[in-house]
């Protein structure tokens, strides 16, 4: 970690740049047996913007993927696969499958048209039934397509697309630090699986991941809970395992000329993406031990937040603006190896749509915690987006605390239209 400001410096020239744009929005970084959507009536306007509630069905379609500015729900469910064909026939006939158990099974319904229990005795059912009797619990499902759906590798394009790879859809660069896991890093395809109830999340990943099989097969998967952003200005700002309030200035679904400009992909991009936006997915693990061995005023201006209020430090509550002029005994309150400081938007340069999870997969066999952040962010273009925080969080002093293990990049498509309407139709067919 850096040193402190010292007292009496002036302003160094990353400090002013944070200074104009002091107070900006920032970033820290039988189908339906047992389970039907109920309708928001009865619910006041403040209880809708907080997100769904468990007995509450969010809309399938849309000008743009549920998932995204969806009020995040509380519990994860993320999976990579790899497509195992070089039939585009049979790659399309899984999207279009899948289109259709989704379109079910967040309105609340099975997977399959028969269902868990309808079907003949003597046959595979068409939904695994774990979900009967549960509410749809908000779910959303959100597709990804990654890079090597495009082209391989060793630049084989098997599907016929590679014409029509995005120019921003590449591999992430390394960042210094990084501790990937190739076996559970990249992918062709993702699906993104939230929900408020982490059985009708595990259901749905589950039933999509058995529907595509012989097609497609999981390369790696994630579970997370206790969502570690708020997408909507209804929430309350969670915590994340380090104890601090999380993504305090996260852009918000109230702010539509943001997520234009910084989520949603535009006309100059790929045609069959516009209205689509990228998705970066990494995997941090925390150190929670030495975390937690560290002092209290140590912590908080590592992270440049008090750690109870979640106060910019200097300030005195949550949203106040944050002012990187605000001294504390002669020195700056905020740090300039902080993470705020570093991660705010005048200094970032850029702003990114959060909405990661905790996890916690057991001990490491040393018994230490295998613990942390699964950080996932929308952005218009991952160039301009997470690579260009995480290039200015270099000299952040959190580096010491965290270990980035695994890491993807996918393009997600717009929203799902009509009833004949299917994940990526644009692309194979446009």
């Amino acid at each position: 970690m850096s040193e402190p400001t010292t007292p009496g410096r002036g302003l160094t020239r990353r400090r002013l740049f944070g200074v104009l744009g002091a107070g900006t929005a920032g970033v820290v970084a039988a189908g339906a047996i047992g389970r039907a959507a109920v309708d928001l009536g009865g619910r006041d306007e403040d209880t809708a913007a907080a997100g769904p509630a468990p007995t509450d069905a969010v809309p399938f379609t849309g000008a743009h993927q549920a998932g995204i500015v969806t009020p995040a729900q509380d519990r994860l469910h993320f999976v990579a696969f790899d497509v195992t064909t070089d039939r585009r026939e049979d790659l399309v006939e899984v999207l279009q499958a899948w289109t259709a158990a989704a379109r079910r099974m967040t309105a609340g319904q099975d997977a399959g048209p028969v269902g868990a229990v309808a079907g003949s005795p003597y046959a595979p059912p068409d939904d695994t039934g774990e979900a009967l009797g549960l509410p749809p619990s908000g779910l959303t499902l959100t597709v990804g397509l990654g890079p090597t759906l495009f082209t391989t590798a060793d630049g084989t394009d098997r599907f016929g697309l590679a014409a029509r790879r995005p120019a921003p859809l590449v591999e992430l660069p390394a960042f210094a630090g990084d501790q990937l896991d190739p076996a559970r890093s990249g992918g062709d395809l993702c699906i993104q699986a939230c929900a408020n109830d982490p059985q009708v999340a595990v259901h749905a990943v589950r039933n999509l991941v058995r529907i595509g099989a012989g097609v497609v097969a999981v390369r790696w998967s994630q579970l997370g809970f206790g969502r570690t952003s708020s997408t909507t200005t209804g929430q309350p700002t969670p915590r994340n395992l380090f104890g601090f309030k999380d993504g305090t200035r996260n852009l918000k679904v109230e702010d539509p000329e943001a997520l234009d400009r910084y989520v949603w992909v535009g006309e100059d991009d790929a045609a069959w993406l516009a209205g689509g936006t990228y998705l970066v997915a990494r995997r941090i693990r925390m150190l929670i031990e030495p975390w937690d061995t560290a002092p209290l005023l140590e912590q908080e201006q590592i992270i440049g937040r008090a750690k109870g209020s979640g106060a910019a430090l200097g300030r005195r509550e949550e949203f106040d603006p944050v002012d990187f002029t605000a001294q504390v005994d002669g020195e700056f309150a905020i740090r300039e190896d902080s993470h705020v400081f570093l991660a705010h938007p005048q200094n970032a340069g850029t702003a990114i749509l959060r909405r990661g999870y905790s996890f916690v997969d057991g001990s490491d066999g040393l018994g230490r915690l295998d613990a942390g952040l699964f950080f996932i962010a929308f952005q218009r273009d991952p160039s301009t987006g997470f690579v260009q925080v995480q290039r200015n969080l270099r000299t952040d002093a959190m580096n010491e605390y965290v270990r980035h293990t695994s890491s993807a990049v996918f393009a997600c498509p717009p929203g799902v239209r009509g009833d004949d309407d299917w994940w990526g139709r644009a692309l194979f067919t446009g």
